[in-house]
């Protein structure tokens, strides 16, 4: 491998992790200055309920666009016809253009209507949070499709920087002008989170500042690719734009399967709620925000470690599917699940067992909301491994089974919300997403055993190390914490950091001595 290809996946993954985790640690001083519980649980419900919305309208708007350019591009790249892919790319890219105005506007008209269904408790507040994302929605499928054509080109710094800059800039303009108008200026806390949902689009025009020097700079690189490529000969650039659009379908749904989960709670949670068991538009909020709001964030980590574990091995596998090498294809698919689980069940037990004090220095120190994390922890293991099987479907060319498949736990979703949402009200909507979410593993992990018979027998003992790791971690938190009970977010941090460490070299222990290491990676963790 080359060095802009070493450089450029550096880029790429250190920009994607690093700009997960920016996403993520901000809330500690964002929320602190919202001030009192009330006042974190509303600016989270506002917050999350505008961005689910956002998300969804996001992947409308791009249409998988981004990802097919850059398939497109690389192709013509390899034909020699790298004036085909710029042809391509300045057609897609205005076409993207028209995509995120037109998809803006619907956004900002049908605003009342998703805040009307929202647990927000004011309809007029979520209204204004939802239409300050329509400039981000606007400029972000061009600036993505940007990012596409650097992909195509297997020039990935660009893609990974711009991730950097985006989500920099974004959190550096939440915390100063959250700042500024709560103690400089004396305004509500609300008016801040409009300018913190805003911030989406600061943070787009920032990566596009960047994308479109870095592209001036290439310049002559193009120009001499110009001079030896074969005549443009790209005929029917429209009906290219549409397979483009239909082959990304599959791939657009499966990516927004977990946002049509948290769709799908936003829309119902509040009529099951209020209209039927006659709750309190607060106490709906407030329900909403420790069950979805809160925990989305912390199992978003989760979710990218399981993405990321899945990635890894999917060069391989579609490689070897290429060639018909079903004997390799099995064995690959073992090791994935193998390292799967071994990375994500320890990861959700220390989470899990933390899960009090995680809420605390994100949150506040609330039962209800430590109960609701720890639930969600161990429902985002089921929707990880459900995603990993989505994933290595599409790796082996099943992308429309993927999305059946996918379609089938979100109608399992609606079904059961319901029931569930009246029975068990927050709790029922977590175990209405497990439920969907363990028929997506059904359906895909069957699918990918009739094809290539894997084995789950080798999973056995890392599922009896995992079980004697949660029940020793466990009791070793409940035991800590007779000893030391943090009540802030600085002795939480410490008591996390404490155990975190602890529970990691446990880990790492029992691994070697129970000979897992060894048949994983062929010799012991730290040798």
């Amino acid at each position: 491998m080359n060095k802009k290809m070493l450089s450029g996946s550096f880029w790429l993954s250190f920009g994607s992790i690093f700009s997960r985790a920016l996403g993520v640690v901000y809330l500690i001083p964002w929320l602190y200055m919202m001030g009192s519980a009330h006042n974190i649980t509303t600016a989270q419900a506002l917050n999350n309920s505008s961005y689910t919305i956002y998300a969804i309208f996001l992947s409308l708007g791009t249409a998988g666009f981004p990802s097919g350019i850059a398939r497109r591009v690389a192709m013509y790249n390899g034909q020699g016809k790298f004036k085909n892919g710029q042809k391509l790319f300045r057609t897609g890219f205005w076409l993207m253009v028209i995509s995120g105005l037109a998809f803006a506007v619907l956004l900002y008209f049908l605003a009342p209507f998703f805040a009307k269904n929202t647990p927000v408790v004011s309809q007029h507040d979520s209204t204004l949070a939802i239409r300050s994302l329509v400039p981000a929605v606007a400029v972000l499928p061009s600036m993505s499709i940007i990012r596409g054509w650097f992909q195509g080109n297997q020039d990935l710094q660009p893609f990974g920087i711009s991730q950097l800059w985006e989500q920099t800039f974004r959190i550096i303009f939440i915390l100063a002008s959250t700042y500024l108008l709560i103690y400089q200026f004396h305004v509500s806390y609300v008016v801040a989170v409009y300018y913190s949902v805003f911030a989406a689009f600061v943070g787009a025009l920032a990566s596009y500042i960047y994308l479109i020097h870095h592209y001036h700079k290439q310049i002559p690189l193009y120009r001499a690719e110009e001079n030896k490529s074969h005549p443009l000969d790209l005929h029917g650039i429209k009906h290219t734009l549409f397979m483009i659009a239909y082959e990304s379908v599959p791939f657009v749904i499966v990516g927004a399967g977990i946002t049509l989960c948290q769709i799908v709670d936003q829309l119902f949670f509040k009529q099951i709620m209020q209209s039927m068991l006659h709750k309190s538009a607060e106490y709906t909020q407030y329900i909403y925000t420790i069950f979805s709001a809160n925990p989305s964030k912390i199992t978003a980590v989760i979710i990218a470690l399981a993405t990321a574990l899945a990635e890894t091995s999917l060069p391989l596998i579609a490689a070897k599917n290429a060639i018909h090498d079903h004997v390799s294809i099995k064995k690959l698919l073992e090791q994935n699940l193998s390292f799967l689980l071994f990375v994500l069940f320890p990861a959700a037990t220390m989470l899990g067992v933390l899960s009090p004090e995680i809420n605390g220095i994100f949150f506040t120190y609330d039962s209800n909301g430590a109960l609701f994390l720890y639930v969600n922890i161990w429902q985002s293991v089921i929707m990880a491994i459900a995603i990993n099987g989505l994933t290595l479907l599409q790796s082996l060319h099943y992308s429309r089974k993927a999305m059946v498949y996918l379609l089938l736990g979100l109608i399992t979703k609606i079904v059961c919300q319901l029931p569930l949402v009246y029975y068990f009200q927050g709790m029922g909507a977590v175990m209405a997403t497990a439920v969907a979410f363990s028929v997506v593993c059904l359906l895909s992990y069957h699918k990918i055993h009739e094809q290539f018979g894997f084995s789950l027998r080798h999973l056995i003992p890392i599922i009896i190390v995992n079980v004697v790791y949660f029940v020793f971690i466990t009791l070793l938190t409940l035991l800590a914490r007779q000893v030391y009970l943090p009540t802030g977010k600085v002795s939480g941090f410490i008591f996390c950091g404490m155990i975190g460490v602890i529970a990691l070299l446990i880990y790492i222990l029992l691994a070697n001595k129970l000979g897992l290491s060894e048949r994983l990676f062929g010799r012991d963790i730290g040798k």
